[in-house]
């Protein structure tokens, strides 16, 4: 820094004038001297000195340590007050915690130099550290992510404007409260508080993910799944100092995760289970088995009938719209743990398991039969439709999904040789 410009504040004019002279001497500028704590305040409005150099024991409406609090707060210039020797046990000092804050009079001008030089360094280093922080706090709150900060012991520090959006509570609400007792979230798959995340952070002094069905419980009692990471702070050192919550809202990502997952796994138009999950659902039947000697399963076949004729003089749309009449029918005859799912066009399958023998495999079949007997009414018309319907039972000869699906389809065949409307078990 060329030539600082100091203000100095001295009630003492010869005094001011030796402290001038001095300063002067050691290659400062000072322009200014006044005698007052307001008249300091307003030279620095106007003068905007690097430092001021102030009587401790001014007198008038605004004494020394208010002014220079006014000064640094407002202003930010450093202050530092003369002292006299015999005073400094006073009430005064216990206003300057801050080291370089002050000099003792009688001082040498060695001793004014280190003072003065002390406190432009330190100002110096305070400003970058306060634009390195703002720079800091800038980039935070652009971030389009939620960003909160906290201790080692999980009190909040500060978090950024979409923290506050998300959450429901403001900075100012949270600061210095353990976070996990004021913001909640939970694992919505199990209903279990996340508050252990805090401590693993600090104790394995790595990032983590925030689980996959993170729900945060806001303000207003509103659930939000989010998803991110906690990642802890370190010093120069090393050493943990904090944690940092980086989260955003991805519900809609998980509305358009559970829409293409079902687009893999459901039909669109009946939305029934597809082949895909059918066959998944059969293969975990297969692997259920291998655990349980006594756990049978069975699928049945339906192929409807006379389906082929109802759109060729009704039109696919008013075949689409049976098909869909069909769906709840087949699923009512149901128990809860039992599947059913379309194949394509006509076909549809379904997948009973845990069943003691083959009558409830053939009771199922007769209930859907009976269902289906009762008349369709769609768009002014009624239909009645019928369904060819095989069935086979797990057994020794079944060691994949495949080869019990071609059974069934083979006694779905042989039902409709045998007249159509009627259900036949492999054999």
């Amino acid at each position: 820094m060329d030539c600082p410009k100091i203000l100095v504040v001295e009630d003492e004019n010869v005094l001011a004038v030796d402290i001038r002279n001095s300063l002067e001497k050691l290659g400062y500028r000072v322009p200014e001297i006044t005698d007052s704590g307001e008249a300091a305040i307003k030279k620095v409005a106007e003068t905007h000195p690097n430092l001021v150099l102030m009587n401790i024991c001014l007198t008038g409406n605004i004494d020394a340590v208010q002014a220079g609090d006014i000064i640094r707060n407002n202003f930010h210039v450093p202050v530092v007050y003369l002292i006299e020797y015999t005073a400094q046990n006073n009430s005064h000092e216990n206003n300057l915690h801050e080291p370089f804050s002050y000099i003792l009079k009688p001082f040498a001008e060695k001793d004014l130099k280190i003072a003065v030089e002390m406190a432009l360094y330190k100002n110096k280093i305070e400003k970058k550290f306060s634009l390195e922080q703002q720079h800091l706090l800038t980039v935070i709150n652009s971030m389009g992510s939620a960003v909160i900060v906290t201790d080692t012991s999980g009190c909040m520090q500060m978090m950024n404007p979409v923290a506050e959006k998300l959450t429901g509570w403001k900075q100012s609400e949270l600061f210095g409260k353990e976070i996990t007792q004021t913001l909640c979230l939970i694992d919505k798959d199990t209903g279990e508080e996340i508050d252990y995340i805090v401590k693993q952070v600090v104790k394995k002094g790595k990032v983590l993910t925030l689980p996959d069905n993170c729900t945060l419980i806001t303000k207003a009692g509103n659930e939000i799944s989010i998803g991110d990471n906690v990642a802890p702070i370190r010093d120069r050192n090393g050493d943990i100092t904090g944690m940092v919550f980086t989260f955003q809202d991805i519900s809609e990502r998980k509305v358009q995760e559970a829409r293409l997952l079902r687009n893999a796994f459901y039909d669109a138009l009946t939305s029934l289970p597809n082949r895909v999950l059918f066959l998944d659902r059969l293969r975990q039947a297969f692997e259920h088995a291998k655990r349980r000697n006594n756990f049978h399963f069975a699928v049945l076949f339906l192929d409807l009938d006379g389906f082929k004729s109802i759109n060729d003089r009704f039109g696919h749309g008013m075949g689409d719209d049976l098909l869909v009449a069909i769906a709840p029918r087949l699923s009512s005859c149901l128990r809860s743990g039992d599947t059913v799912a379309r194949f394509g066009g006509d076909e549809f399958a379904v997948l009973l398991e845990d069943i003691k023998d083959v009558r409830e495999a053939t009771n199922i079949a007769q209930r859907i039969q009976n269902t289906l007997r009762v008349p369709f009414s769609l768009n002014g018309q009624e239909f009645t439709i019928t369904a060819s319907i095989g069935i086979t039972l797990s057994s020794n000869r079944h060691n994949e999904p495949a080869n019990m699906l071609r059974d069934a389809d083979v006694a779905m065949y042989r039902a409709k040789q045998q007249g159509k409307a009627n259900f036949t078990v492999f054999s």
